[in-house]
């Protein structure tokens, strides 16, 4: 039995279509996850299911009600978790399911849930103050309120480390009745052997339904067939390392932490955090959503003070001397942190006078920007509206604008499908090449093979630091992911 079951459909915004003609079938207690690039409709397809948004054309029906004309009844019947869950975070979380149990007119038993999501000592933190991987844990405790009997989730797992997105597959399967149908949206494609059936979207159209290992038996044959399916993706000479000046130092490293720590009343955010990164390496700090990572990237922006410790960009004191650190420094932040009301060109206009380019050569650099990045058609539109990968892509060249010897990269391919994360990483080594000195966090542990030095955070402190090959060979794993997951475990104990 089907409990979603579309056909003929097609929904167009202007010019563009974003879905083209799909027919779907959805079976009844399964998890299937719908695969895709960015912007390839997978939100406007789960839109469209639950009656947020009005076909061009043909015809939907879940739970036998049409979304178009019996919404309401829909909506007492189903569960959904869109991209950015509501959440409200100047509320506790104990608040938070208070608040969304009197929606779903649900008693207050939450004891269940707060175990299983291991959010029980967290009842009266704030949700702004949870992490990422907690957050999502409580938008799903509040989607799964009421034992929905279809439940979508609309890339639920996005910016959430290996360790939390294995939680919230267990969260669900555990949590759910056997008649439960789940439709699970997804860039990650190592998610999908998890997944009952995967049904895989390219602009719009269906490339791909069944199960998945009827395309492949493991994660990365399986990315490899999407890569296929998708068109193919070929490694090409990097425009922007081409165009960049080869970075030339004469001190031993380009970014050094020095016992860096942050404090908060008794809780330590980081603690004795130390590493030093020469010039063109690749250095990862990887670990759990809530290890450190992002703070002790702000403290070595200069964005935070630190409690206790120094760091130096090359070989300037970022305390000491703020500006003159920072403009060694290009920095693309973990959420798109660009101003969503100003163009594609307004914003690089801005961050071009920001980052000291004179009037005389601002225009110039602009221009070539806008062609470095295949920005030049978009360049009138506001950033807040461009689809996921081009907001990445703008961040990057916000931050390279001003050609600066050293980057950080805060989970810069967070929600990013295979191909433009293929496309990234292309230039990252590129311009590691010409000496450009990469800090980057990362949750795509295939993209931590990357690296060359790793160090694993967790719980604010470096618990090691090694290759890739090193941190594989200490936890006796095959792949990083596994490390990952066995390291971070052990420092559990």
């Amino acid at each position: 039995m089907n409990s979603i079951i579309i056909k003929n459909l097609t929904k167009k915004f202007g010019q563009i279509t974003a879905i083209n003609n799909l027919t779907l079938n959805i079976e009844e207690g399964k998890i299937t996850g719908l695969i895709g690039a960015d912007a390839s409709g997978k939100t406007t397809l789960i839109r469209l299911i639950i009656g947020l948004l009005k076909p061009d054309n043909g015809e939907i029906s879940i739970l036998n009600l049409n979304p178009g004309k019996q919404k309401s009844e829909i909506t007492k019947r189903i569960g959904y978790m869109p991209q950015k869950f509501g959440l409200y975070e100047d509320l506790t979380v104990i608040e938070n399911l208070k608040l969304y149990a009197d929606l779903k007119k649900q008693p207050y038993k939450f004891d269940k849930m707060l175990e299983f999501t291991k959010l029980s000592d967290f009842q009266d933190r704030l949700a702004g103050a949870l992490s990422g991987g907690m957050k999502q844990k409580l938008g799903l405790a509040c989607t799964l309120l009421g034992n929905p009997e279809v439940l979508l989730l609309d890339e639920p797992s996005v910016g959430v480390d290996p360790v939390s997105r294995i939680d919230l597959m267990k969260m669900v399967r555990e949590l759910i009745t056997p008649q439960t149908t789940v439709l699970w949206s997804t860039a990650y494609l190592d998610e999908a052997h998890s997944f009952d059936k995967a049904v895989i979207l390219d602009k719009g159209e269906i490339i791909f339904n069944g199960k998945p290992t009827d395309l492949a038996d493991t994660t990365k044959n399986f990315e490899n067939k999407v890569i296929e399916l998708m068109g193919g993706y070929k490694t090409e000479i990097s425009k922007i390392a081409e165009n960049y000046p080869t970075v030339e130092q004469n001190i031993e490293y380009s970014v050094e932490a020095d016992n860096l720590e942050k404090k908060y009343g008794d809780f330590y955010a980081v603690k004795n955090n130390t590493f030093c990164i020469k010039k063109g390496e690749i250095f990862g700090l990887l670990g759990p959503n809530g290890a450190g990572k992002s703070t002790s990237f702000k403290m070595m922006c200069g964005l935070i003070k630190p409690t206790s410790g120094s760091a130096k960009i090359m070989g300037i004191d970022i305390k000491e001397n703020p500006v003159k650190a920072r403009s060694n420094l290009g920095y693309m932040a973990q959420k798109f942190s660009l101003y969503g009301s100003l163009t594609v060109e307004q914003n690089l206009r801005f961050f071009a006078s920001v980052y000291g380019i004179g009037i005389l050569n601002r225009k110039e650099r602009i221009n070539e920007i806008l062609d470095i990045f295949d920005l030049r058609e978009i360049a009138n539109q506001k950033s807040e509206s461009l689809p996921l990968g081009y907001k990445q892509r703008l961040s990057m060249a916000c931050a390279l604008i001003h050609n600066p010897p050293v980057l950080f990269l805060d989970e810069p391919t967070s929600g990013v499908d295979i191909i433009a994360r293929h496309k990234f990483w292309n230039h990252i080594t590129a311009l590691a090449k010409k000496g450009v000195t990469i800090l980057v966090t990362t949750h795509f542990m295939d993209e931590a093979e990357f690296c060359d030095r790793i160090s694993l955070f967790y719980k604010g402190k470096t618990i090691t630091i090694g290759t890739p090959k090193e941190l594989k060979e200490k936890a006796n794993a095959k792949t990083m992911q596994e490390a990952f997951i066995k390291l971070v475990q052990e420092g559990d104990k």
